[in-house]
């Protein structure tokens, strides 16, 4: 089974629908699908709920996609350097399911283990609770967390070999590990192709079981949120 496709429009064609549910890969803008974020704003699709650990920044990342208006809904846990995700949450045109950050990362991780709800001790007596199913274990309260199984994942890895065996790099390992797991369809773009066999059995941090299409984005942007530059006296 050829799982390398040659451009991320190409891996990305038949999967894509309005109204579906998918998972992003990464943490601000590192560790992000950029070709693959791309391709998606590309497809047109509307209406889609994005599970993320935050929306980019303005411009980069998922933000590509909230300036043309085809995310109904984030699952999130921070958002706090996206302007155009502060006004069109604001002005009640985008939903959000605000989650405490461990818990989104249970909550992917428990979705690719077959396990659907779990209880937690995060967020109990905050409107994070709200509605949702309380019990009391060893005189303690939990409140109950429902698990996510999106319908695509897409993520970024730095290595593949035609399989689908994933390795990552440093911290853009991030939330891709769990995203990928968690999709019914993971799409994986990778800065390096290899052979079967040349990434050794300890250095695999994902079995190509979990991955479906690969793309290869050799030349990423990799931009930085925030860039912070000690000036040193006499340099």
């Amino acid at each position: 089974m050829n799982k390398v496709y040659p451009s991320a429009d190409a891996a990305l064609a038949g999967l894509i629908e309005d109204g579906q549910l998918l998972a992003v890969g990464g943490f601000g803008l590192c560790g992000i699908p950029e070709a693959l974020i791309d391709a998606l704003r590309d497809t047109g699709a509307r209406n889609l709920t994005v599970i993320s650990n935050n929306a980019g920044v303005d411009g980069l990342g998922l933000g590509k996609l909230l300036e043309t208006r085809q995310i109904k809904k984030m699952i999130s846990s921070y958002v706090g350097e996206n302007k155009e995700f502060e006004r069109q949450y604001l002005a009640g045109e985008l939903e959000l399911e605000f989650t405490p950050q461990g818990t989104l990362a249970e909550k992917l991780r428990a979705g690719g283990a077959g396990i659907p709800a779990f209880f937690t001790q995060t967020g109990v007596g905050t409107i994070v609770a709200e509605g949702k199913e309380t019990r009391q274990f060893d005189g303690k309260t939990y409140v109950m967390e429902r698990s996510l199984v999106p319908d695509v994942s897409l993520v970024k890895a730095y290595m593949a070999d035609r399989s689908g065996n994933l390795r990552f790099r440093l911290t853009s390992r991030n939330f891709n590990p769990a995203a990928a797991t968690a999709g019914k369809i993971c799409v994986v773009e990778v800065e390096q192709l290899v052979e079967n066999g040349e990434i050794a059995p300890d250095d695999v941090h994902l079995p190509g079981i979990y991955v479906h299409r690969i793309v290869v984005n050799a030349h990423p942007a990799k931009h930085i949120e925030k860039r912070t530059v000690t000036v040193r006296s006499g340099a």
